[in-house]
């Protein structure tokens, strides 16, 4: 099993909008890092922190899991969406994107700024300069901590 943190703003899409709709696709990824994380790294059954990002308080949510295999995004091929790629090909399709299921809220939001400033997570990708990524892997000794702190 492999652990993911997935980051959604929650004006757009949040842990609730999850919950009440149970499932839903992970769309609209246009990182080619991020992408090959959810084509090449996530199966069915692993976890994910769902992460509200661009927002007052930007933190840990709740938790997902992966709920399907990788398969083209097909926003993709919409010239009405706002996540068109007029280079992606139906043969050969650019974005991928995996459904996520809802699993639970937390009891409280784990904030970026506490998690910053933990030693146990000085190495996570979320809290390093610089990474903007909307999907990345967590390490299993990151994620357990991160739980304990619920």
């Amino acid at each position: 099993m492999n652990y993911w943190l997935m980051k959604s703003e929650p004006d757009t899409f949040s842990i609730d909008d999850l919950k009440r709709k149970g499932k839903e696709a992970w769309d609209g990824v246009r990182n080619y890092q991020a992408r090959n994380f959810m084509r090449d790294g996530m199966r069915v059954g692993d976890k994910v922190f769902f992460y509200h990002s661009n927002c007052a308080v930007p933190g840990i949510a709740g938790i997902a899991s992966v709920a399907t295999s990788a398969y083209p995004d097909p926003s993709q091929f919409d010239p009405k969406s706002h996540y068109f790629d007029a280079g992606a090909k139906r043969e050969d399709p650019r974005w991928m994107l995996v459904d996520v299921k809802f699993v639970r809220k937390l009891k409280r939001v784990i904030t970026l700024e506490e998690l910053k400033g933990l030693d146990e997570l000085a190495d996570m990708a979320l809290v390093r300069k610089g990474n903007r990524l909307s999907v990345m892997p967590v390490s299993k000794p990151h994620w357990d901590y991160i739980l304990t702190l619920e």
